[in-house]
């Protein structure tokens, strides 16, 4: 054990024994860890410190966004101006997703409504 390591654990075990860590919010409840095995290993670090931040990663901002204009579009009128411009950054955000390897299949079909459901509450 290293030097600080040990300088740690002599600290840790003075603080348990002066019941410094008795009464602390959660004790004696289960942790509730993420499970990130889905993650490849090297990103896990980068993508907790984004989740821990409140940030999500590019490709997932890119299908929250999508889903936000969906239901834009669905309530834009088809002869409005606003209505082209939306479809355009949808298409736009299509192809991001497609260029990261991602499926777009959710911006189609009864998978968009679920996930539009699913959002929304309702």
């Amino acid at each position: 054990m290293w030097l600080l390591d040990q300088w740690a654990e002599r600290h840790i075990v003075d603080a348990q024994k002066k019941g410094e860590f008795d009464n602390l919010p959660g004790s004696g409840e289960p942790l509730s860890l993420d499970d990130d095995s889905h993650v490849p290993a090297e990103l896990r670090a980068g993508y907790r410190l984004l989740k821990n931040a409140g940030c999500l990663p590019p490709e997932l901002e890119y299908r929250k966004e999508a889903i936000m204009l969906i239901d834009l579009l669905s309530s834009v009128e088809h002869d409005d101006p606003r209505f082209h411009e939306v479809k355009r950054r949808l298409s736009l955000l299509e192809i991001k997703l497609r260029q990261a390897g991602l499926s777009t299949d959710f911006l189609r079909g009864d998978y968009a409504a679920k996930v539009q459901q699913k959002l929304t509450g309702e």
